[in-house]
C-alpha cells in the first residue's frame, strides 16, 4: 500500500475537509469510479466525478461540466487511498483550480468521523 502520509501531512486534513464541508466552505470531489462508490457510498455532500470524467466535468468550458462544483473555492479531493485524488489533483491544478488538496482515501474521511452516504 502506498504511504501518502507526508504528502498529506503539507494540505487539508480529512477532519478539516469534514468540518470545511459542513459549513459550506470546502467542496469534496469522490474520484472512485462508480462500482466503488456504489459498494460503500460516498462521503456525505460529496460530489462524485469519477477520475477518468474530471478533465471534462471540472471544466466550466465542456458541455459535462459539474454544475456543483465552485471554480474559485476550496477543494478537497478522495479515492480509496490517495493516488487517484493526486491525479485528481493535478488536474484540477491544469484547468486552473487553484484550492486544491488531497485528503487521501475514503478511510480517512471515516476515520476523522466523516458520515457516509448511498449514492
Amino acid at each position: 500500500m502506498f504511504n501518502f502520509g507526508n504528502l498529506l501531512s503539507r494540505g487539508m486534513s480529512a477532519a478539516e475537509a469534514i468540518e470545511g464541508a459542513a459549513k459550506g466552505t470546502v467542496t469534496v470531489i469522490d474520484v472512485r469510479d462508480h462500482t466503488e462508490v456504489r459498494s460503500t457510498g460516498k462521503a456525505k455532500g460529496a460530489l462524485h466525478i469519477p477520475l477518468m470524467r474530471l478533465q471534462d466535468m471540472a471544466n466550466p468550458s465542456h458541455p459535462d461540466f459539474q454544475k456543483g462544483l465552485k471554480t474559485d473555492g476550496c477543494i478537497a479531493v478522495y479515492c480509496a487511498s490517495g493516488a487517484r485524488s493526486m491525479a485528481g489533483k493535478r488536474i484540477l491544478k491544469q484547468l486552473g483550480y487553484q484550492d486544491v488538496h488531497n485528503i487521501g482515501g475514503l478511510g480517512h474521511w471515516v476515520q476523522a468521523g466523516g458520515k457516509l452516504e448511498r449514492a
